[in-house]
């Protein structure tokens, strides 16, 4: 029996080896086999986009991935034109939702939104992310993407680069490195970015050897794997203290080429705002494009699982 089936995704934490190895195991099928017109398992399906702030990625490969699956979706990209804009809570917007899909996927700008949702709702609840910390389903794609360019994350030298306190993609992206072996994850930032305190006490309770700097130049030609984040200005309280920080790191060919590794895969969320050069673009660095493909089959093989239970 699957541990899938009818499990909220809320934080990556609260998924073993095992389960991401069904999880990949299920999204490699999807990418051979699954994105035909043909393969419709979810027909009857609906499933809810509860989406409370901007999303492109997220929102756009969660309906294409129900959409290859034969479902339906249903629900709104912002707050405005629903009745959220008249004050209606976030509880009664979830129940509303609950009646009228089989699924919810939900992306709030408030940190424990999706917990909260998960516990009112009868269906599925998946964590399209939520204020500054969890983004669980980013993760899976990009460890994944990890898996199917490396063979896997373990043994493997990994940088995060940029806003490690206020990215929730990366924040999600360090705890799911923290489920594998990783030999050494390099945390560069500048100080005031560095990563939160609990993230921290996770790799610490867990044995991860991990290393803080503000200094990429230190640390590149030791990584197998550069993950860059934006600084996110809309994540900052104080617009003065993005300021101080915007613009810190820039990831050139021309760094790559002299410092890094020639295996080395440069990783990005996206999207991004020049904190990777369109120089690296066609380089054999680049792993930023296909990391956003990979976001359709993991989502499609992450519908199917949460929803059936089985794969294919």
């Amino acid at each position: 029996m699957s541990a899938w089936k009818g499990r909220d995704v809320i934080n990556i934490l609260d998924f073993s080896r095992d389960d991401l190895d069904e999880l990949y195991t299920c999204a490699n099928y999807m990418e051979r086999t699954g994105l035909g017109s043909h393969y419709r398992p979810l027909e009857g399906k609906i499933i809810g986009l509860a989406f409370f702030e901007p999303s492109t990625r997220t929102r756009m490969s969660f309906e294409a991935a129900a959409k290859r699956l034969g479902a339906k979706t249903a629900g709104f990209t912002s707050e405005l034109g629903t009745s959220v804009e008249k004050g209606e809570s976030l509880a009664d917007t979830i129940r509303m939702l609950d009646a009228y899909v089989d699924l919810i996927v939900i992306r709030h700008k408030y940190e424990g939104a999706a917990l909260y949702a998960g516990e009112i709702a009868e269906v599925p609840v998946i964590n399209g992310g939520d204020g500054k910390q969890h983004h669980p389903t980013q993760a899976m794609i990009d460890l994944y993407t990890i898996h199917r360019l490396k063979g896997g994350v373990d043994g493997l030298q990994v940088g995060v680069l940029g806003d490690l306190r206020y990215g929730r993609a990366a924040n999600s992206f360090i705890l799911g490195l923290s489920i594998y072996m990783p030999k050494t994850i390099y945390l560069i930032s500048p100080p005031q970015l560095r990563a939160r305190e609990e993230t921290r006490l996770i790799l610490d309770y867990k044995g991860i050897h991990y290393v803080e700097t503000t200094s990429l130049e230190e640390v590149l030609d030791s990584l197998d794997v550069l993950y860059v984040t934006r600084i996110q200005k809309e994540r900052f309280p104080d617009p003065g203290e993005y300021e101080k920080v915007k613009g810190t790191y820039r990831v050139t060919r021309r760094l790559l080429e002299a410092r890094a590794k020639p295996d080395l895969i440069v990783m990005h969320p996206l999207p991004r705002v020049g904190e990777i050069s369109y120089d690296v673009d066609n380089t054999k660095y680049q792993a930023y494009f296909i990391q956003a493909r990979m976001g359709v089959p993991v989502r499609m093989a992450l519908l199917k699982l949460v929803l059936q239970g089985e794969c294919p």
